[in-house]
């Protein structure tokens, strides 16, 4: 396998950086260039990632675009594969970086991008869009442009080609996704690259995050709208979805007030952002918005799912880093 780099973009993560520091050093394939982009931390975040093997590229916070962020991180590394990582995520197996780079050896694969999931402090309906968003089958000829660079990996050469847009306001992802498939190549989904992402935000803050990626899904998808309908819509189908998958969990009660608000905040800030009239038509927009429904998922990880399994409990930051050397 040609060298893999694995670019991650921070800011103020010093409660997270270290766990996914650590399962890289875990994986299965052992050469891996780190490189980290950091827009101007004020806390532990470069402390606790300078004790491991990694390359740290600053960016000053005024000049901070996540296209930007990932484009200085891309050219630093010098992997023949670039695996994009949000600070905020770690990865479940050993072999999540052998799993995101099977794809590749099909030539016409210029992305792939993986599962994630949340973990006990992720609020119930965000769940229900990773389950939505990533489903547990795997698809290498995907035909539509989603996907998600918390959890992703491309061609370096490709990039060369073709940066990422550092005007946007977000989605520099699905961005990258739809100019690739413009071109003849095309997009994978590995189910078994899992990783777990890590969302516990405010209210203000998930109406902001939806807010800034419905400007970005405006300016790459001009074609889209959303109407106050579309809102409305949106909101009864997935509250109905979101308080039936709870019921069948038995956590109903324990979220019955999250609920609403995480899909109010959802909806309001696409509106806003969107802020003019139409419909919705398209399939990623039905992958972005609509629920899931009743569909139940089965979850099949397949055999030697506990070999592959990180525990992060038996790991420290030194045994980990003497792991390399």
């Amino acid at each position: 396998m040609s060298k893999v780099s694995v670019v991650i973009r921070c800011y103020n993560e010093e409660e997270h950086i270290g766990r996914l520091l650590s399962g890289i050093m875990e994986q299965t394939l052992q050469d891996i260039e780190i490189v980290i982009v950091d827009s101007g931390s004020t806390d532990a975040t470069l402390v606790i990632a300078s004790r491991y093997p990694v390359k740290i590229v600053s960016i000053k916070p005024d000049e901070f675009s996540f296209g930007r962020s990932l484009n200085r991180g891309c050219q630093a590394a010098t992997g023949d594969f670039i695996v994009i990582a949000s600070a905020h995520v770690y990865p479940v197996y050993q072999d999540w970086l052998e799993k995101i780079l099977e794809p590749f050896s099909d030539n016409n694969i210029a992305l792939v991008y993986g599962k994630q999931r949340g973990n006990e402090i992720t609020k119930y309906s965000e769940h229900q869009v990773f389950a939505k968003w990533f489903p547990e089958q795997s698809n290498y000829h995907q035909t539509h442009s989603f996907c998600n660079n918390a959890n992703a990996a491309i061609r370096r050469s490709l990039w060369e080609k073709l940066p990422y847009d550092e005007n946007l306001t977000g989605l520099e992802d699905l961005d990258w996704a739809k100019k690739i498939l413009s071109i003849g190549y095309q997009i994978a989904y590995v189910a078994e690259a899992a990783i777990v992402h890590v969302h516990d935000e405010t209210a203000k803050r998930i109406y902001n995050r939806y807010f800034r990626e419905a400007l970005a899904f405006k300016k790459i998808f001009p074609e889209e709208h959303f109407y106050i309908g579309d809102f409305i819509k949106l909101i009864v189908a997935n509250l109905i979805s979101d308080y039936y998958h709870a019921w069948h969990d038995g956590v109903v009660w324990k979220n019955f007030l999250s609920i609403p608000v995480f899909r109010l905040m959802q909806f309001w800030g696409t509106y806003r952002g969107f802020a003019r009239h139409g419909v919705i038509t398209s399939e990623l927009k039905r992958t972005f918005y609509y629920p899931r429904m009743f569909s139940r998922p089965t979850h099949n990880l397949g055999g030697g799912v506990g070999e592959r399994i990180i525990d992060y409990g038996k790991l420290t930051t030194e045994n980990t880093i003497e792991k390399i050397h």
